[in-house]
């Protein structure tokens, strides 16, 4: 790595100052450190509605709070944005301010200026808010209110509890196209400031809204309005507005009016609005408001869970607290990761999994419990006797029956001379000798009982099902796994992985497939032959999947004629899929009708790849296209197997992996949307799940010579190949057949002919920012080749632009940022936090339109800009090299991170994807001497800061011509810490002195 060499303050510490936003930086004595805290922003402290922090920042000097409105140069600008913003401002400030206040209040809600002719038009937006002249004539001492024609509404906005005393929550890593929580948010709020310092007066939020009147030239009906919001409901994470029109159709059977598209500020009482596209004011998406009046509240695993619930949980543990003589056990927390490792203990009821977390806090905080434990009941003189009368539900300590364990267990059932115990950290029961049971003494109350209880997501109607509950004993009993957490609560639902195979496996899938009729699958005997063959997809790499007539294919079909008309006859939302997760079964419109798929990836909450089973044809999609498999079909779909055969064929000089376009272009000409073609089974791999065929396209199978294998041996199409066209991180593509959905959408709506790629690998993890590893070319150490962005690119051929700059704030200011790759203090790479979910959005965008699009030749030019897929997500790259072998050396611009991809998985960038500025922008250490860090002071600087949320202090701004070249000199600050801020070049000085010393 190139270190950084722009001078800087050795030592220097920043000064945080309380009521300031932007801290002075001088140095401080390090006596002085541990009682300052760093400044945190006024909007760090609200946890007002997620769309609050969504819009690109308008950088700028801090606005003085008199500042006069006709300040700056009018500027087109969105009505209807404004105006639905002004409203939700009215919400909050239902009793008025002065219109004076409106720019600072605009500007720290959505970090955008309030455009000039906004504010002149404010007197004629009569149905939004009241402008009520004083006695003054100044312009600065007018009066804003909500219209007077104002109704009141059951959802008021989500207010700031000041008195929080919730304990920090980590940034999740689950996928997600809102904005993300900030990183200095991670810690309650203190108080409200405003940019001057002083207290901001806050009144409280209003529970009403303000629609507009009747007078209006569009209003929502109630019945319309009750419809919107229950279509908003079944979608938490947000809904894009140009998929209601396909979505209303389906659920209610009538069409949505067209005034609702063009009038979205229509919905701002049940939903808030956001233009992640500011380019593109037709692309927004719609959240719905959350509602704090319905009685209940968040547990400690941040779920919403029923008031009286909670009530019942407390009666029930005020009663055991007074069977254990006032004992209280504290509640078992889900672990904070998304992927917690679990060891799975039993299971009767796959609604009911017994499991225990492995890790810190869980079975090692556990281990030691017990080996205290075994030194406290040991034998010796002062070991307590026997308890001589327990009673059913009491907590005790038990010497285990087969070893000298001594376990924490509760009474379940007293006999004669035995005593019936649950061990409450291990899950299962036994049967006792009365000796064996002691008083457990007060100091082994502390830990949470560790054995817990899941529920698998997707096999709730089949949660006692023989062959499910069979398949999950082999595969998961006794094992330890990965469970990811779909939903916390007091019993939370789960996906477990068996991560110990070189590919993942997915048990609740596995388990589902306990419930297939081995008798309805396709039949498959070596050296038979079969006619009447539909070859369904042709994929890149030269996989086939076939269909064969069978008892589960024509009842199969029959199945989905019925669930067709089923539908047709429905007028609900309870079909629509609110929670996706991979491994689940659902269905999806192909070729106009409905068919059965499993989601395989998720890319965020929006997007999302799938495998039509039945076909064998993988798609990417959008959640609003899924639905739920009727529970009047469930069973008897689950029973018919996937009636997509793979296949290769087989005698061929070439590998599966291999083949080149043009010998996937012609086969596909060959065998696609032909109902009679032949093969002749030549082999079938159990290993790998596929059959080796000889494959006609008519019924003489009984002449060798006249197989497309043998034509395609004879032909050229295998040569002159460049040795590499796929990798496994490169994986295939297939070309589908029209997914007809007649969605209204534009560039992700399923129609056309689609293609997409097939995972390598199952991938637990979903694809999302900051869940990238890796790191800029690894090593850490200064002592490495440089993997800095490279020179200034040649002109390029097209006219696309480059996107805009990112803005970034005067040096001295504070920014939320996310660590996407950290080389070592004087390498590493940030993202604004504040777009983290806008490149969500564009990632997914990208993910529809690229999977879609056939795969044309493309004469790749260094240093010129492409999309590229990674893995199974598509990026914005910057070409740095082409190699001979096929594949291509690319940085990607948006995390910061080099990748070798093949030169297949490359697309010219359009203009769509070229609005969002770059978000990866390289950054060093200020506070710190440049030097040739060790590889030991990298490891420490990449455990503090790699994928991680911190708060950058800039120290200066190093531009360039092209935006990977800028270089950023940040101090970086981790709030985390409930007690204390954490200067990472503190850290690092102390780390390089200690060396010093050593050395």
């Amino acid at each position: 790595m190139r270190d950084g060499h722009s001078e800087s303050k050795a030592g220097a510490h920043p000064n945080k100052m309380s009521n300031q936003n932007t801290p002075n930086r001088k140095g401080n004595p390090p006596a002085e450190k541990s009682d300052k805290r760093m400044t945190l922003h006024s909007r760090f402290h609200k946890e007002v509605h997620a769309h609050l922090s969504r819009n690109p920042p308008q950088t700028g000097p801090p606005m003085n709070l008199n500042e006069s409105l006709s300040s700056g140069k009018g500027k087109p600008y969105n009505p209807q944005q404004v105006q639905g913003r002004i409203r939700e401002i009215l919400g909050k400030y239902s009793n008025g301010f002065w219109v004076s206040k409106l720019p600072q209040i605009y500007r720290e809600l959505y970090k955008q200026d309030l455009p000039t002719e906004a504010a002149k038009d404010l007197e004629t937006w009569t149905h939004i808010c009241t402008v009520e002249k004083t006695c003054s004539s100044n312009p600065t001492e007018l009066l804003l209110y909500p219209a007077k024609e104002q109704t009141t509404t059951s959802s008021p906005s989500p207010v700031l509890n000041l008195n929080s005393t919730s304990a920090p929550v980590p940034v999740s890593n689950t996928p997600t196209d809102k904005p993300l929580r900030s990183p200095a948010q991670q810690r309650p709020p203190t108080t409200h400031l405003t940019r001057s310092g002083s207290p901001a007066p806050l009144s409280p939020p209003s529970s009403s809204s303000s629609p507009s009147p009747p007078s209006s030239p569009a209003s929502l009906s109630p019945d319309l309005r009750l419809k919107l919001e229950e279509l908003l409901v079944k979608y938490s994470n947000g809904l894009w507005a140009h998929a209601l029109p396909k979505l209303f159709q389906d659920t209610y059977k009538t069409k949505l009016p067209k005034h609702v598209l063009e009038n979205l500020h229509l919905l701002s009482d049940i939903c808030t609005i956001d233009y992640p596209m500011p380019d593109n004011p037709k692309r927004a998406i719609l959240y719905r408001r959350s509602s704090t009046g319905d009685g209940g509240g968040e547990d400690e695993n941040c779920n919403r869970r029923n008031s009286s619930t909670s009530e019942e949980e407390l009666r029930v543990r005020q009663e055991l607290g007074k069977r254990l003589s006032n004992q209280a056990v504290p509640s078992l927390q889900i672990p904070k990761e998304e992927y917690p490792s679990v060891l799975v203990v039993d299971a009767t009821n796959t609604n009911s999994v017994i499991l225990r977390y492995i890790g810190e806090g869980y079975s090692q905080a556990q281990e030691s419990m017990e080996d205290e434990m075994r030194e406290f009941y040991g034998l010796n003189q002062s070991t307590p006797p026997p308890l001589s009368s327990p009673s059913s539900g009491q907590l005790v300590a038990v010497r285990a029956e087969e070893e000298e364990e001594i376990l924490r267990a509760q009474v379940c059932e007293v006999m004669a001379d035995k005593v019936k115990v649950y061990y409450v950290d291990h899950g299962f029961s036994e049967v006792t000798s009365k000796t064996k049971v002691f008083e457990l003494h007060e100091k082994f109350f502390k830990l949470p009982f560790q054995a817990t209880k899941c529920k698998l997501a997707g096999l709730e109607p089949f949660c006692q099902e023989p062959a499910v509950l069979k398949k999950f004993e082999t595969m998961a009993s006794g094992r330890i796994l990965l469970a990811e957490i779909l939903e916390r609560g007091q019993t939370p639902l789960a996906v477990l992985y068996d991560t110990s195979q070189d590919d993942d496996v997915n048990i609740n899938a596995a388990c589902m497939k306990a419930l297939h009729d081995k008798t309805l699958a396709s039949p498959l005997q070596v050296n038979s032959a079969y006619m009447n063959v539909t070859v369904s997809s042709v994929c890149s790499d030269g996989t086939v999947y076939c269909q064969l007539p069978s008892r589960g294919l024509a009842k199969l079909n029959e199945l989905l004629e019925n669930i067709e008309t089923y539908f047709h006859s429905q007028v609900t939302s309870e079909f629509l899929v609110s929670r996706p997760f991979c491994g689940k079964g659902c269905m999806v419109r192909y070729k106009g009708k409905w068919s059965r798929v499993e989601i395989t990836n998720l890319h965020g909450s929006r997007v999302l790849d799938i495998l039509f089973i039945d076909v064998g044809v993988q798609a990417s999609v959008e959640v609003f296209e899924l639905r739920e498999i009727p529970p009047l079909f469930l069973r008897d779909l689950m029973a018919i197997p996937p009636q997509a055969v793979k296949c290769f064929l087989a005698d061929l000089a070439v590998s599966v992996g291999s083949w080149t376009p043009d010998a996937v272009q012609w086969l596909r000409e060959k065998v696609l949307n032909i109902t009679d073609c032949s093969m002749k089974v030549a082999k079938v791999d159990e290993n790998k799940r596929c059959t080796y065929v000889h494959l006609f396209t008519d019924k003489n199978f009984h002449d060798p010579a006249r197989s497309l294998n043998h034509q395609m041996a004879q032909s050229d199409l295998f040569k002159h190949q460049p040795d590499v066209f796929l990798t496994s991180h490169s994986p295939a593509k297939i070309s589908t057949a029209t997914l007809s959905s007649k969605t209204s959408s534009t560039s992700d709506s399923t129609n056309g002919n689609r293609s997409t790629t097939v995972p390598a690998k199952p991938q637990i993890r979903r694809a999302l920012p900051g869940q990238r590893g890796g790191g800029g070319g690894g090593g850490g150490g200064g002592n490495t080749t440089s993997t800095t962005p490279p020179e200034t690119p040649s002109t390029p051929s097209s006219s696309l632009q480059l996107p805009p700059l990112l803005e970034l704030p005067p040096a001295g200011n504070n920014i939320d940022v996310y660590v996407s790759v950290a080389c070592h203090p004087g390498h590493f790479v940030l993202q604004p936090w504040r777009d983290m979910y806008k490149l969500v959005v564009l990632m997914g965008e990208m993910i529809l339109y690229y999977n879609k699009i056939e795969e044309k030749p493309l004469n790749i030019e260094k240093n010129q800009i492409y999309a590229a897929k990674v893995e199974n997500n598509w990026h914005r790259v910057l070409v740095k090299g082409v190699l001979t072998n096929g594949l291509v050396s690319v940085y990607e611009l948006d995390y910061g991170k080099h990748e070798l991809v093949s030169c297949t998985q490359l697309r010219p960038l359009i203009k769509e994807f070229r609005q969002l500025p770059f978000q990866g922008i390289t950054a060093q250490l200020a506070g710190v001497k440049p030097r040739q860090w060790s590889e030991e002071a990298s490891i420490v600087f990449r455990n503090h800061v790699e994928k991680k949320p911190l708060v950058a202090q800039l120290e200066n701004l190093q531009e360039a011509k092209n935006p990977w070249e800028r270089k950023l000199t940040v101090f970086l600050v981790d709030t985390s810490q409930e007690e204390r801020d954490i200067w990472v070049h503190d850290i690092m000085a102390e780390f390089a002195d200690e060396i010093t010393n050593v050395l």
